[in-house]
């Protein structure tokens, strides 16, 4: 399948959330036990980025039920990535619809497949609509901000179990992704790890065409209107190809028509499968590794491949299909997939922790 078809079924995948979420509403869950905070979070890692994007970043945090009650507990920490397109508040707070972290961990506390833990989740939102969580002089830092400022923010002003045992990192497409990745990379911060449906695992050269479009794409109001493959282009080039010295601060993989060798290798450098190889031993030692992808999903394939390349690397992992597409069962498998999985993967006991209230 060509990168165009990929991403113009992720295209589709996010009109059906649309769509799904306004049914989601009408089916209102039950009165959260726990308790939702959205602050502000800032990272010295993503000043000054050519985007222009806030440095201070929104943050959602849900807090068990006992939190506010059992001042002298401390807690494991689930931090959760969103998708491209997304925001964190709508798996948090009064706009969560079809996704609602909070009510899908109290769910699975009430039927006993999980156990009271903080879920975490930034807003990566950027100018082009996601951050993929890498590093990029266009986006800013997003590796350093998520794997050790948020962290250890985190850390200093709430009561967790401030430890690699008691960490967990999970998202869902360009989160999936971003889990993958940041798991590779820093694999002394996570003890668990489980990417849902996850992206970008590897992908062709993009057309002369499809670039031209997204390379007409100049101002604000010209990405608001773009297409989703062109938005979706422009995100991948802020993320993996910058270039301070050009006009956009990124580079594509075409320039007026001449494929750019550079570009394309940076950004196969950026695909888990093409890295996999570099960071096998590092990520042996994350001690609990799951993936998960619908049957009908367009990123089946690229989901399989990672599997069978993890089971070379002979890197321990689980790794599940199940009925659904890209979009269509992620708030339900949260509650009993992903949660659940975390309750069995993390450590609940005891740490010396710096701080928290």
């Amino acid at each position: 399948m060509t990168m165009e078809s990929s991403l113009r079924r992720v295209a589709l995948g996010v009109l059906l959330s649309v769509a799904s979420s306004g049914v989601a509403v009408a089916q209102t869950p039950p009165p959260l036990k726990g308790t939702v905070e959205r602050i502000k979070v800032h990272g010295a890692s993503l000043e000054a980025n050519l985007e222009g994007d806030s440095p201070d970043r929104d943050v959602s945090i849900y807090l068990p039920p006992s939190y506010r009650t059992n001042t002298d507990r401390r807690y494991p920490v689930v931090y959760l990535l969103h998708g491209f397109t997304d925001r964190d508040d709508r798996w948090f707070g009064p706009r969560a619809t079809s996704i609602n972290a909070p009510a899908s961990l109290e769910t699975a506390l009430g039927n006993g497949s999980a156990g009271e833990m903080i879920l975490v989740m930034p807003n990566a939102y950027t100018r082009y609509a996601g951050s993929f969580y890498g590093s990029s002089a266009a986006t800013g830092d997003w590796e350093t901000f998520v794997t050790g400022e948020l962290v250890s923010f985190i850390d200093d002003h709430y009561r967790t179990l401030a430890s690699r045992a008691s960490r967990g990192l999970a998202g869902h497409s360009m989160g999936g992704y971003g889990a993958i990745r940041l798991a590779m990379k820093h694999p002394d911060v996570y003890a668990a790890v489980y990417a849902m449906s996850a992206c970008c695992l590897y992908q062709g050269t993009p057309s002369v065409a499809s670039v031209r479009v997204a390379d007409a794409v100049r101002s604000a109001d010209d990405f608001e209107k773009a297409e989703f493959f062109a938005k979706a282009l422009l995100a991948q080039g802020a993320a993996w190809s910058a270039n301070p010295g050009s006009a956009r601060f990124f580079d594509l993989p075409f320039k007026n028509g001449v494929l750019q060798p550079l570009v394309v290798a940076e950004w196969n450098a950026n695909m888990p499968t093409a890295m996999l190889g570099q960071y096998a031993a590092t990520l042996r030692t994350v001690r609990f590794l799951a993936l998960d992808v619908g049957r009908e999903d367009f990123l089946l394939d690229q989901n399989q491949l990672l599997d069978r390349l993890l089971t070379d690397h002979a890197i321990p992992h689980s790794f599940e299909t199940y009925e659904g597409d890209h979009v269509s069962r992620i708030g339900e498998r949260l509650g009993t997939k992903v949660l659940p999985f975390f309750a069995r993967s993390l450590s609940f006991g005891a740490a010396a922790p710096p701080g928290g209230r």
